[in-house]
């Protein structure tokens, strides 16, 4: 299992990644275009519809489903209190419901919802298979279950950079995981931000329906929360160790980007949907290129 693949290490990794998600990480990996493209997948004319966001951390994926129905018809569910914080702050989600919980054990009954989206989460979950079947029990009948992940990268660095980190599945696995669900009607949108210039695809939104006469394999039973783990000197250490280790390979994407990012605006790749890069990634880019400054000068 990846180094942050584990609900405590994940716990512990966004209560310092939240400080700055939004002002850094989103706007180079998961932008305002690939969400909207994703969206675009899934069925929204119906009236009245019941969403769940699986993993809406600081609401940025929640922000463009409320441009697609009414706040108070969003239910959002995270593990991490301190993404969570972020997300109830934002004016535009105002009415939805917020809730603490784990996407791999969802605490609502069969068929709940209309429409089930979960963007960026995947890659944290210790059973992923188990996750997407908890997406189609609880949507209705006919309701869609939209999935929203990176794929593993091709170069060599960069997949073992990400597989240090956490979960970057292949095509071949999300499609599984679905079928083996129960969906049908399974539709592939690719996503990739301007600044990814890589041959190979980036990421997916994985669209599947619930078929009218689905039967569960087995009847779902409410688990209890499981018990608090046990957090002794050797599991804490392990938990420091892992935390530290897979954010450095998670952060060895930052520098990878904002330089894809200057090397498109060089190379005229802008695209419809470039943005300026914001102070705080102007702050970080200076940051590591007087970093490799400095390596570069003590080496000579």
């Amino acid at each position: 299992m990846r180094l942050v693949q584990h609900k405590k290490e994940a716990y512990w990794f966004y209560r310092f990644l939240s400080i700055f998600y939004d002002k850094l990480v989103n706007p180079l990996f998961w932008t305002v275009p690939m969400r909207d493209v994703s969206h675009d997948l899934m069925d929204w004319s119906p009236p009245n519809l019941q969403v769940v966001d699986v993993g809406s951390g600081t609401g940025f994926n929640t922000e463009g489903i409320v441009k697609r129905v009414p706040a108070q018809q969003v239910t959002c569910l995270d593990q991490s209190p301190h993404q969570m914080a972020h997300a109830k702050k934002k004016a535009e989600l105002q009415g939805c419901t917020f809730l603490l919980g784990d996407a791999e054990n969802l605490p609502f009954e069969d068929n709940t919802f209309d429409r089930y989206v979960s963007a960026g989460s995947i890659e944290y979950w210790p059973n992923p298979d188990q996750g997407i079947q908890e997406s189609i029990r609880v949507i209705k009948p006919g309701g869609q279950a939209l999935m929203i992940g990176p794929l593993e990268p091709k170069h060599p660095l960069g997949r073992w950079l990400a597989n240090t980190w956490m979960l970057f599945p292949t095509e071949a696995e999300y499609l599984k995981w679905y079928e083996d669900a129960g969906f049908e009607n399974i539709k592939i949108s690719y996503i990739r931000p301007h600044w990814f210039g890589g041959e190979s695809e980036y990421g997916l939104a994985l669209l599947g329906t619930k078929p009218l006469d689905y039967t569960p394999p087995v009847k779902h039973v409410p688990s209890q929360s499981p018990p608090p783990e046990k957090m002794g000197i050797g599991r804490s250490l392990l938990l420091i160790w892992r935390v530290l280790l897979g954010s450095l390979a998670g952060f060895g994407f930052i520098p990878a980007a904002l330089f894809g990012y200057v090397k498109a605006a060089i190379l005229g790749r802008e695209g419809a949907d470039l943005e300026r890069l914001n102070r705080h990634q102007i702050l970080a880019l200076c940051l590591i290129i007087l970093l490799i400054a400095g390596l570069i000068i003590s080496i000579l």
